[in-house]
């Protein structure tokens, strides 16, 4: 996964995926609803209905983006939701978003990645994660220093696209990712190559029990999936 890149050139990883956001952040809300046809807020809604029973009061939101995540989490009464993301760009239109809704002063938005976020041991009662475990440029050591700002008991969930097992619906799943994707892409957004990436990172992650495999070798426990809408994403649980 971490040989899948958004373009073809010497920056690490990290560096072209924050340049890829950054291009397509003025369209990326827009372009994520007719995309997913709206499908993607049922899931995240999905996602913080899992935490809720929990009362978590302190939720850091990795890969943030424009919020959306973030702002979701705002239903569970937390006394803080702080998010993070490696694209500026992506960020100020999440800050204007929260600003909008009232909810600065519960959510703020700050650069960092997994791999890098040098909060204090045991710190958050859980960590959300939405569409950006494929983006780590090291999934493991993302993942390990995520287990360590999390409390013991806390909740890890993600949120992540994966690729059907169902020979027709992979086969509808990649002409519409290799296709359908890219053409509307370059309808809206300057950034070409950035929905063209999509399918390529979707299709090397280590999906459904690879990826609780690898969570359970990282010590995280009570780790599970579900497929959403005929495997085309799932929603993974781990605690630690």
């Amino acid at each position: 996964m971490q040989g899948v890149t958004p373009y073809n050139s010497k920056d690490s990883k990290k560096e072209q995926v924050a340049q890829m956001f950054d291009n397509i952040a003025f369209r990326y809300d827009l372009l994520n609803s007719i995309l997913s046809l709206g499908i993607h807020k049922g899931w995240r809604k999905d996602c913080v209905k899992l935490l809720r029973e929990h009362k978590p009061k302190l939720i850091l939101d990795v890969a943030t983006g424009t919020g959306d995540f973030a702002i979701q989490c705002a239903q569970l009464d937390p006394e803080k939701v702080i998010g993070v993301d490696i694209s500026e760009g992506m960020m100020k239109f999440g800050r204007e978003k929260i600003k909008k809704k009232g909810l600065d002063k519960l959510i703020t938005l700050e650069y960092g990645d997994a791999e890098t976020i040098s909060f204090p041991d045991n710190t958050f009662d859980a960590i959300v994660v939405g569409f950006g475990v494929r983006n780590f440029e090291n999934l493991e050591k993302g993942l390990i220093n995520l287990y360590r700002v999390l409390k013991p008991g806390g909740k890890l969930v993600i949120l992540e696209f994966s690729n059907p097992r169902n020979g027709f619906i992979r086969w509808a799943y990649n002409f519409y990712f290799n296709k359908v994707t890219p053409f509307i892409g370059r309808l809206f957004s300057k950034d070409v190559r950035a929905y063209t990436y999509l399918p390529e990172s979707v299709k090397a992650f280590p999906d459904n029990e690879r990826f609780t495999d690898i969570l359970k070798k990282l010590k995280y426990t009570q780790t599970s999936f579900k497929s959403l809408c005929f495997g085309i994403s799932a929603i993974y649980q781990a605690s630690k």
